[in-house]
């Protein structure tokens, strides 16, 4: 990321000199993220309420609320950082959850461990799991729209958005579970099948990030990323998005796949895009896929 330092300009201006026209005084610009670099000019909003749904530092959500009477739909945001400890948390997604509660979206921005501080294969899923516990309260306790609940995943955070829409067996990360009831999913530059998608996925980190939180490598561990797969289980949605930037579009074979348990499943590349364009309010990236992504949160009005 490019800083800006201040620093002063002096210049001699003599008497007759008229004074400068006053110049309108620019937002601030608000860091997005401090490893990779995106800077977005809207602040983030304070969160309405911090909630925990676990014991450890990283074990909390924002919970960010509209103006106005609701009921409200709720979009559940992942963050992603590659899965990676020290990379990214759910601070570089605040803007973008700001953005939509202005636009009568309520949001929940949450925080997981990852590799390095006991994330990973179970941790972090434990951590997803754990962490849809707050939309119950939350739909108990606010204005919110229970059947207008929206997952959202960016890079790393696809996983979650759409591994928590689906039932696992005894061989998934945290053992049997149903699938939870959300209306839809939103996945920003993710993968569809990070088992299919390893290397594209590697590549996008700049690092192998796939193998460490999977534990190891395929060969090894052929069964955690078949219990993962959408191939072997679909999350059930009535509508799955894809925003693409640097990842291509999942093969017609993970289409086809989640297609088996999703309604409606789209997708939109952003061919030449930055892997933050598309999650930063005022980027004419963003701007060109917001209405599309605010249809599928506010679907079934």
């Amino acid at each position: 990321m490019i800083r800006l330092f201040p620093f002063l300009l002096l210049a001699a201006c003599s008497p007759a000199t008229p004074a400068p026209a006053p110049q309108e005084a620019k937002p601030a610009v608000q860091p997005n993220n401090a490893t990779y670099g995106t800077d977005a000019n809207l602040a983030a909003s304070k969160p309405d309420a911090i909630l925990r749904y676990a014991g450890h530092p990283r074990g909390f959500a924002e919970l960010r609320l509209p103006e106005g009477t609701g009921p409200f739909p709720l979009a559940v945001i992942y963050h992603g950082g590659c899965w990676k400890t020290g990379i990214a948390s759910q601070a570089y997604m605040a803007p973008l959850a700001t953005r939509w509660q202005q636009l009568g979206i309520a949001t929940l921005n949450v925080d997981y461990r990852e590799v390095g501080d006991g994330g990973g294969w179970p941790g972090s899923f434990t951590d997803w799991a754990a962490s849809t516990k707050l939309i119950e309260d939350v739909a108990e306790r606010y204005p919110i729209d229970r059947n207008r609940v929206t997952l959202v995943g960016h890079s790393a955070g696809a996983l979650p958005a759409q591994w928590l829409a689906r039932a696992d067996g005894a061989d998934g990360p945290v053992g049997a579970r149903a699938a939870l009831r959300v209306r839809s999913a939103i996945v920003l530059d993710g993968p569809g099948d990070v088992g299919a998608e390893r290397p594209a996925f590697d590549a996008l980190c700049q690092f192998s990030a796939v193998d460490p939180f999977m534990g190891g490598e395929p060969q090894r561990f052929p069964e955690r990323y078949k219990a993962i797969s959408p191939a072997t289980i679909a999350p059930q949605l009535a509508e799955l998005l894809f925003v693409q930037a640097k990842l291509p579009a999942p093969s017609a074979a993970t289409q086809a796949a989640l297609a088996t348990g999703a309604g409606r499943v789209t997708v939109r590349e952003n061919a030449g895009a930055s892997h933050f364009a598309i999650i930063t309010p005022g980027n004419p990236v963003y701007e060109a896929n917001e209405a599309a992504m605010l249809a599928v949160l506010r679907g079934g009005e």
